[in-house]
């Protein structure tokens, strides 16, 4: 797992309880795991097919570091599957787990599938660069 990102927890990330809205990871890992996914294929032209379990651990708050942990679960013809896993960078309790998020590498005019050329061994073998 290569945790690859980062962000602040904002006063418009926050549910009315005072914690960090479900919906707002959501839309971060969604992001997050496309810019992994992307990155991993070289690709931009990726859909979101499906995003499987998702467990919430622990709350964030305001003023919390959150970053994103991505690798490679699955690779298919067309296909990437990653999963994520949302923690407190300070504390490292996990927040958030997703699990079987899947990309569709498409072709751009089309919007078919389209091979995207690589095995999961290719890309487990890529070196990542994380932040310090």
């Amino acid at each position: 797992m290569h945790f690859l990102s980062r962000r602040l927890v904002m006063p418009n990330d926050l549910n009315f309880a005072g914690s960090l809205f479900g919906g707002r990871i959501l839309e971060w890992i969604d992001e997050e795991a496309y810019i992994f996914a992307a990155c991993q294929l070289d690709a931009k032209s990726l859909v979101t097919k499906h995003i499987g379990a998702i467990s919430f651990e622990t709350s964030a708050y305001q003023g919390d570091v959150v970053e994103f942990g991505l690798g490679v679960k699955a690779a298919g013809r067309s296909s990437l599957t990653v999963t994520c896993v949302v923690r407190n960078k300070q504390t490292k309790q996990t927040i958030c787990i997703a699990d079987d998020i899947v990309f569709v590498h498409i072709d751009a005019d089309t919007r078919k599938p389209l091979p995207h050329g690589r095995t999961k061994e290719e890309l487990d073998a890529i070196k990542l660069e994380t932040p310090t």
